[in-house]
């Protein structure tokens, strides 16, 4: 029986790392992500090792680290969106699905983003992840903006992604990985850069939806220690409305079988309480605590 530590990689290549199916070890040889059928992105820094991990252990469970992951069964997150917004008659189609159909002028939603055409960049300095263009006669007559995120990690787990990628049936045990979950993340960089995008979209004449923003449930409960549980919720979308929809894992599959991506929560605020709860923040130190921790630097 194989021994597998507290902290693990929980899915390489779309499988539980220890499958020894031939589904899973044809995309390990392939280097490729099942999500988006194209070669995987999840390297090491100087690229010459693809790891394909898609979700480790962290202490609140197991948690996606990579978006491609979020994009599983033909990016549905996206659909969901689409549906939400322009209603699910209408089709849906990713950049290279649209181009033999554009020329019939049918109503439809084009989802343009890093894997499908490309980003919607402003300015040479901000890229868009994903814009749902809805096209009409082809005009443009509507869209909305959906950022997907996950969370970076710390640390290395090579020795783990090596002892899964030489495992076999006589293996007894797995080295544990040396992961950690970057977590200041969200505060340093998330958050700012979700309030800056949500303020552009909602000064656009095309955009009566806001942004939507889609995340694991894991990560969006940091945003939560950040803004609060308690931030008033809205019930119909405006250009000023942030929608979050988070995700998380099903229990472990069977081999040859993935984990379903299962929809946890639809949340909608406006991007103003949601700032004010950023800057004011829902658990930020007291003055007197900065004082003591001075003094403790000080030593005195």
């Amino acid at each position: 029986m194989l021994n597998r530590p507290k902290k693990d990689l929980v899915e390489i290549f779309g499988y539980a790392p220890a499958d020894l199916s031939s589904s899973s070890r044809s995309l390990w040889n392939l280097e490729a992500c099942p999500f988006i059928n194209k070669a995987c992105t999840k390297t090491n820094h100087d690229k010459s090792i693809v790891y394909g991990t898609c979700s480790v252990t962290s202490p609140y469970g197991d948690c996606i680290i990579c978006p491609n992951r979020l994009y599983a069964n033909k990016y549905n997150c996206l659909r969901k969106v689409s549906a939400e917004v322009f209603g699910d008659e209408i089709d849906f189609f990713t950049y290279e699905e649209f181009i033999p159909v554009r020329e019939r002028k049918e109503t439809c939603v084009v989802a343009l983003g890093h894997n499908s055409g490309k980003e919607v960049n402003i300015g040479g300095h901000m890229s868009m992840d994903w814009v749902l263009a809805k096209v009409q006669e082809g005009e443009l007559i509507e869209y909305v903006g959906v950022e997907v995120q996950s969370i970076d990690i710390t640390g290395n787990y090579r020795d783990c992604w090596y002892a899964y990628k030489n495992v076999d049936a006589s293996t007894t045990s797995i080295p544990s990985s040396e992961h950690g979950m970057n977590w200041a993340n969200v505060h340093k960089r998330l958050i700012p850069q979700l309030i800056r995008k949500g303020l552009i979209y909602s000064r656009s004449s095309l955009v009566s939806h806001g942004l939507y923003f889609i995340l694991p449930d894991i990560v969006y409960q940091k945003f939560e220690d950040v803004i609060g549980r308690d931030i008033q919720r809205k019930r119909k979308s405006a250009s000023d409305i942030l929608t979050v929809h988070t995700y998380g894992l099903s229990p472990e599959a069977l081999p040859g079988e993935q984990r379903d991506l299962i929809f946890k929560r639809s949340l909608k605020f406006t991007l103003s309480d949601f700032s004010k709860r950023f800057i004011r923040g829902s658990n930020l130190p007291s003055g007197d605590d900065l004082d003591d921790a001075v003094r403790r630097v000080l030593g005195i």
